[in-house]
């Protein structure tokens, strides 16, 4: 059992999940520098599959070099790329090398890249991706051949709280835990009603108790990585008044990150919240700070824990 899976099926602690930075020349070594920043933070610390539609390293040397370096990964796979055949021997592959920790995503469309001729596959979406890996941890391929033994796997999905439609939101939420997810990773959301919003829906749909909610908050230097996602990145919308915030702030490198704490602390008391995600494009001293103003502890001892445990065998039962 993963430590990511332990602390959300057995345990009621707050868990923190990341995103490793992608990697492209000089790959390992730039991996051994970000696992010194992660390592002892983090629960899992996700493995990108060609995010915002760049190429990059691929997510499954990226997960097998954070198992190398002591970090828990986590692989994400998109719909985006490839069809089914190659989904699943990613995951076979990086299973292999003892990843047990995967989240099925759509993936950001290629006009969002550098590359805007690549082709899109889309051989499956979201809750149908979520299915194959539950297919897999079963002991079987899509055909029905058999894996012997199969694969453990703890599964998870992606969904974005602050794009519209926002009523069809809770419904895939709904099909990706019906596929086989145990924890939801939420896109980037700056409205704070929105994913509320989300929550409460969630709730309200019978599924508190049995999807954890991990919603995401991003560090950022000033206004322009604000501007940057508004404008630039699909299914972002960060208000304006939340950008005026910063940029008229006497120190904008700090008002960003009171900003960030303040998204932190409203999303950890949402209900069905089990913990965070955080996306570091800082890069500096202010994740530290930030895990550290969030009662977070260090602990570079272990790569598991059992304390706070749950006496029911199953805190997220299916």
């Amino acid at each position: 059992m993963s430590t990511l899976e332990h602390k959300l099926m057995k345990t009621t602690e707050t868990v923190f999940t990341a995103e490793f930075h992608t990697l492209d020349g000089n790959g390992f070594e730039k991996a051994t520098k970000y696992a010194d920043r992660f390592r002892g933070w983090f629960d899992g610390v996700n493995a990108t599959d060609n995010t915002a539609a760049h190429a990059h390293v691929s997510n499954v040397a990226s997960a097998i070099a954070m198992k190398q370096l002591g970090l828990e990964p986590i692989l994400q796979v998109v719909c985006r790329d490839k069809n089914r055949l190659a989904q699943q021997a990613d995951i076979m592959g990086a299973s292999m090398f003892g990843v047990e920790n995967f989240v099925a995503l759509t993936g950001d469309d290629v006009t969002a890249g550098d590359e805007t001729e690549a082709r899109r596959v889309f051989d499956l979406d979201g809750p149908q991706l979520v299915r194959l890996m539950s297919t897999i941890k079963r002991g079987e391929y899509m055909s029905g051949r058999k894996i012997d033994p199969a694969p453990h796997m703890f599964i998870g999905a992606v969904e974005n709280p602050g794009a519209p439609p926002f009523e069809y939101r809770v419904q895939r939420v709904a099909k990706k835990y019906a596929a086989g997810a145990k924890f939801l990773q939420l896109q980037i959301c700056y409205h704070q009603d929105r994913l509320e919003k989300f929550c409460a829906g969630v709730r309200d749909a019978g599924l508190a108790g049995k999807i954890a909610i991990i919603p995401t908050v991003v560090l950022v230097k000033g206004a322009r990585p604000l501007n940057f996602m508004h404008n630039s990145v699909p299914g972002i919308d960060v208000p304006a008044d939340q950008i005026a915030r910063v940029e008229k702030a006497a120190d904008p490198a700090e008002e960003a990150y009171l900003q960030t704490l303040e998204f932190a602390q409203h999303a950890l008391a949402q209900p069905g919240v089990r913990g965070l995600h955080i996306t570091d494009f800082r890069n500096d001293e202010t994740l530290e700070r930030l895990m550290t103003d969030l009662g977070r502890v260090r602990d570079l001892t272990t790569n598991s824990s059992t304390t706070n445990e749950v006496k029911d065998d199953h805190a997220y039962s299916a």
